[in-house]
């Protein structure tokens, strides 16, 4: 195989983002099909975007012998269900964050994938930007000391109450949205000295029963570091992309860590004097698509597997409990 041939699960507004530009400037990626709950939307996706063929649904979708792979940006909700389906009908997937609605869906689809020995990234961009494997390096390095504490935002204004990520029965929800990245970027700051993390509390601010619209919780990791993340789509927090690691030798500060192919910053603070630094590098979609591609045509490494979405949602279940929610899906234990 020479090419990985893309169908799109659903013409949604992240697809031209995440897949559809990045798919020009990666080599062996093609766009080759769309399909949407509404065919008419679909059509009008596809001439947009000059993607050739489009299909009556999902299903016809997936039953193309000509598609290798499938991007999957539907509603939080319907994440297991058709990542499920396309590991059946033998597609490499690529699924938008958070993976499934929560862990037991996640820990399905982990066993799915791993049966199958098809490629599955959960798509948290902005781990294939080189800024995260400094993030990583500079906290790995020993500068910081013992880490001692890690903290991790991801706010942004979505005023429109009407919008599926308000939905509890689609997944939504602010920790979903916006808080699995700082749930995520905490695991990845934590290091792997540091462990996996359990919740000690947490915090929400409805926009209904059972939906966030904001949410703080802390965590602690086994190494002994304390851990908070910021998550909202609608507080007096409007815009905030930031991290900072404190350790007992010095504290690193990390700007956009979401989109630095716009604009970052790390600063890093020890008793040595202070620096700043700013990571070069494209636009993050560009580097996961190379990354998806290559691990399927090459055997190239997965930074985000099923197996690490199921540690993340398991953490999303425990902070929607910790808050006195439920943890999304109907069938959530």
């Amino acid at each position: 195989m020479t090419q990985l041939r893309f169908g799109v699960l659903g013409a949604a507004r992240i697809a031209p983002s995440a897949l559809v530009r990045p798919a020009g400037k990666v080599p062996g990626a093609v766009v080759a099909a769309v399909a949407a709950r509404d065919p008419e939307r679909a059509r009008r996706f596809a001439a947009k975007h000059r993607i050739p063929t489009v299909h009556a649904g999902y299903r016809e979708l997936l039953d193309d012998p000509e598609i290798d792979a499938v991007y999957n940006p539907l509603p939080n909700a319907l994440h297991a269900e058709w990542t499920l389906k396309a590991l059946a009908a033998g597609k490499h997937v690529l699924c938008e964050k958070p993976f499934t609605s929560n862990a037991a869906e996640a820990r399905a689809v982990a066993d799915a994938a791993g049966a199958s020995g098809l490629v599955v990234m959960e798509a948290f961009h902005y781990r294939y930007h080189p800024m995260a494997a400094r993030m990583r390096e500079i906290v790995d390095s020993g500068e910081l000391g013992t880490i001692r504490s890690v903290r991790t935002a991801m706010c942004f204004p979505l005023p429109k109450f009407d919008d599926i990520r308000y939905s509890y029965p689609l997944g939504g929800g602010a920790l979903m949205d916006a808080g699995c990245y700082a749930l995520h970027l905490l695991r990845l700051l934590g290091g792997e000295a540091q462990g996996t993390p359990e919740v000690v509390g947490a915090e929400a601010r409805l926009r209904g029963a059972d939906v966030d619209r904001a949410m703080t919780a802390e965590l602690r990791f086994p190494g002994g570091a304390t851990g908070r993340i910021t998550a909202s789509m609608w507080s007096r927090r409007l815009l905030d992309f930031t991290a900072s690691v404190r350790g007992d030798a010095g504290e690193l500060r990390i700007v956009n860590y979401l989109a630095p192919h716009a604009y970052n910053r790390l600063t890093v603070r020890t008793a040595a004097g202070t620096r700043r630094e700013r990571v070069a590098g494209g636009h993050t979609y560009t580097y996961q698509l190379r990354a998806f591609t290559e691990a399927v045509l090459n055997g190239g490494p997965v930074l985000t597997p099923a197996e690490d979405a199921v540690v993340t949602m398991g953490l999303i279940d425990d902070i929607y409990r910790a808050a006195g929610m439920r943890p999304r899906g109907a069938d959530a234990p």
